[in-house]
């Protein structure tokens, strides 16, 4: 596990229950290639789309009881059969992706967060089918996390989305504190750009503490794994608030030398 993408995510860690990484890997491995469906090589948008819709095509045969047309859907389809996983977190995860290619700006953060439902939140949810914890408090304290995550991945990539012509920075927040889009087009962290990123750096630690309680409450190695993940997001906003939120200068990551610090967290969290 590291913290960008979809690898904010357990992706069948070593702390994992041996019984439950390869079903997350095969949700990973979903995730990821649709993912770059979305995002990866010269692709023109109405190609993407037609890819991503492909996949709609096969969850729906997935459903319908039918023959898988592909090695990664018949795993599929074979983890959904012994785990009774719920098909709808996989369309919203396709949904998401679908949105990344023809939506590159957000109004405020209530858009945002429309968004993070649907391409964080699923996985959070069939993780916690996989671990038996589908509770509607454990689901709701599993989408603050996911979203969290989310969103600290968007803050830690606003130079790399941009370059995709993407800005996850809702637009009323940047006309609040004064930043252009002109700014992050010349790497600019001056005047209000450090208002504006510890603004989305509170916000996102108060969404984690919110979820919190089910990394504290669940046993284990899998309540070890989600709190390990936890420590993640809040060691990456702590690099943030070191850089004074310059992304520009050097995208904050973890590094080897995290992990001992995050594992003590973990293993120490109330």
């Amino acid at each position: 596990m590291s913290v960008g993408h979809y690898e904010n995510f357990p992706v069948a860690s070593v702390l994992l229950p041996a019984e439950l990484r390869h079903p997350v890997s095969v949700i990973y491995r979903f995730a990821r290639t649709a993912d770059d469906f979305a995002d990866e090589g010269d692709l023109r948008p109405h190609e993407r789309l037609a890819l991503l819709a492909g996949y709609r095509a096969e969850l729906r045969r997935l459903e319908a009881g039918r023959s898988a047309a592909s090695p990664l859907f018949q795993e599929l389809s074979e983890v959904v059969a012994a785990h009774q996983l719920p098909l709808a977190p996989f369309y919203d995860l396709l949904d998401a992706f679908s949105q990344d290619v023809a939506k590159q700006r957000y109004a405020n953060f209530a858009e945002v967060m429309d968004y993070c439902r649907r391409s964080a939140d699923p996985v959070g949810r069939l993780m916690l089918h996989l671990y038996g914890e589908s509770d509607d408090h454990s689901i709701a304290c599993s989408d603050a996390i996911c979203s969290a995550l989310q969103l600290i991945n968007f803050w830690q990539d606003v130079e790399i989305d941009f370059r995709k012509n993407r800005i996850y920075l809702p637009q009323e927040d940047m006309a609040r504190f004064g930043v252009t889009e002109d700014q992050i087009a010349a790497s600019d962290a001056s005047g209000g750009w450090w208002d504006l990123m510890r603004f989305q750096i509170d916000r996102s630690r108060r969404m984690m503490s919110l979820g919190a309680p089910l990394a504290r409450r669940l046993p284990g190695r899998i309540g070890l794994e989600i709190r390990t993940v936890v420590q993640g997001g809040l060691r990456i906003l702590e690099k943030l608030e070191r850089a004074r939120g310059n992304v520009f200068r050097r995208r904050p990551v973890l590094r080897p030398w995290d992990w001992p610090l995050m594992l003590t967290r973990a293993l120490v969290m109330r």
